[in-house]
Parts: C-alpha cells; sequence; structure tokens
C-alpha cells in the first residue's frame, strides 16, 4: 500500500492570497495535484492543511482525498507536515509518495514512473530528477519513516536526502516539471494552462 502525503500547509506569504485554491483549469491547484494522484491508482490521498485549511478542504471536498490538519504550520517546515502525514498513515502503509501541493505541473507520466521505479527496484528511496537535479514527487519507504519521524530545526528533508544519496533511485525526468511549483504571482502567471488566460 502506498499513500501519497501532499504538503499544502503554507501560509502562502510571497503569492499574496491562498495559492491552493487558485484556479488552473477547470479545477484549483490543489485540486490539479489530486486529480493526477487519483488517476495514478495510488491507494491514498493525503493532503495536509495548515494555513487558510478551511479553504483547502473546502477545494477538496468533492474528491477522494483526506485532509489532515498541521497546528505547527505557521513555523513554515515541510518536514512536520511530512512528520504528519506519516503519522496519519496505517499500518499496513508501506511506502509515501511525497508531493507538494504547489505543484500543479505534475505529471502523470512522473508519478507513475516513480511508483514503477519503486516496484521494480525496491529502493527505500526513489526521487525525479531532471538534468541531474532532484524533484518531486518523491518516494520514500517505511524503513527511513522513523528517521523523518525524528527531524527537528534546523535539519531538513533536504539534508536527510543528501544523507541517502547512495540508498536513492533516480529516474530520469524528461521535462523540468518535476523542479516547478508556485510561490510568486509571477510564477502563477508563468505557468497556468493557457486557457486560463493571463
Amino acid at each position: 500500500m502506498i499513500a501519497a502525503i501532499v504538503l499544502a500547509a503554507g501560509r502562502s506569504q510571497r503569492m499574496g492570497r491562498p495559492k491552493m485554491i487558485l484556479p488552473w483549469g477547470e479545477t484549483t491547484v490543489i485540486g490539479r495535484v489530486e486529480q493526477v494522484l487519483k488517476q495514478s491508482a495510488i491507494d491514498e490521498i493525503l493532503v495536509v492543511t495548515g494555513g487558510h485549511h478551511s479553504e483547502v478542504e473546502l477545494a477538496l471536498r468533492s474528491t477522494v482525498a483526506r485532509t489532515i490538519f498541521n497546528p505547527d504550520f505557521a513555523n513554515g517546515e515541510m518536514a512536520r507536515s511530512l512528520q504528519i502525514g506519516i503519522e496519519a498513515l496505517p499500518e499496513n502503509f508501506e511506502a509515501a509518495l511525497v508531493v507538494l501541493g504547489d505543484q500543479p505541473q505534475i505529471e502523470l507520466e512522473v508519478v507513475r514512473a516513480v511508483l514503477a521505479a519503486y516496484r521494480q527496484h525496491s529502493a527505500p528511496l526513489v526521487v525525479p530528477s531532471f538534468q541531474k537535479r532532484r524533484g518531486h514527487p518523491w518516494l520514500v519507504t517505511r524503513d527511513f519513516w522513523a528517521e523523518i519521524l525524528q527531524i527537528s530545526p534546523p535539519a531538513t528533508l533536504r539534508d536527510f536526502l543528501n544523507r541517502h544519496l547512495s540508498e536513492t533511485c533516480f529516474v530520469e525526468a524528461l521535462t523540468p516539471s518535476v523542479l516547478l511549483d508556485l510561490d510568486t504571482p509571477t510564477d502563477y502567471q508563468r505557468y497556468r494552462p493557457a486557457s486560463e488566460g493571463s
């Protein structure tokens, strides 16, 4: 059993408005992420909310995603959201796909490639990369969950990944989508679907 843990607890300070609920095609930013994950046939989609959590929960009300609130969202630590997601998973889950809630550019082919690489190689970490740069979403098995649960500032998820490079299976992405997310209004205008207009 594999769960997607979607990190969506940020306060959207640089965007200036709740970025998870911004329009994206026929849905929202977070809605698009959920759609792609659902198509991948992953076993559970768990969205960790924080800032603007009521709006995010409302945006996901008619989806298969389950939400859980991160009360420590104001500290801005992604590791804490991942910890809360891991703690919420039942014991029969063996791996978690770590997904950014503000990455509506997520591609189904990349998600499927990461899941396929895990099933083929049984690697404890599977990470997509583009031109040798790590991206999202990445997969981590239960083998490393205890270590992740021990992360506290100033340590970060990047430190964790750097520590386990030799145990990582890298999946080469054909597009830079694995590196892209939405932080600013400029990002949103640049990457939003063309049908949305300017």
